[in-house]
């Protein structure tokens, strides 16, 4: 089966049932559908930023259950900081935590879906689907 890294964007506009969700289905469905730990710990700080109560974060939990998480380990951090240095080198620079989502694609060697594609755009070797504008 084919897999994809989904971006924390993809992974919230699912979770709140935004309107944008159903432009990534035909991306996800089929796939085994990765996070990194990154979308993890931005989902759980946007719990903890909103004050979400325990009946949301418990559905939270039970959202993120359809991902398989890729934590960090040696490899991921040598990933992390090729992405790092992609896009500087590239003019591009990147936020760390979005590096750390993009090396989790190269390092699988697989697409990242994501809406916010300008983020990864210095990321040198970085499939990206999306389904913004050009």
């Amino acid at each position: 089966m084919a897999a994809v890294v989904v971006d924390t964007d993809v992974v919230s506009y699912q979770f709140k049932r935004d309107t944008r969700a159903p432009l990534y289905d035909a991306h996800l469905q089929g796939k085994t559908c990765v996070i990194s730990f990154m979308t993890l710990a931005e989902l759980d700080r946007w719990a903890v930023q909103r004050k979400w109560g325990a009946a949301r974060r418990g559905r939270l939990d039970h959202h993120v259950q359809q991902f398989v998480i890729a934590y960090a380990n040696r490899a991921l951090c040598r990933w992390w900081g090729e992405a790092m240095d992609a896009a500087r080198r590239s003019g591009r620079p990147i936020d760390g935590a979005d590096a750390w989502i993009a090396a989790t694609a190269l390092a699988a060697g697989v697409p990242l879906v994501t809406h916010n594609a300008e983020d990864y755009a210095g990321v040198a070797g970085l499939t990206i689907i999306t389904e913004i504008g050009p």
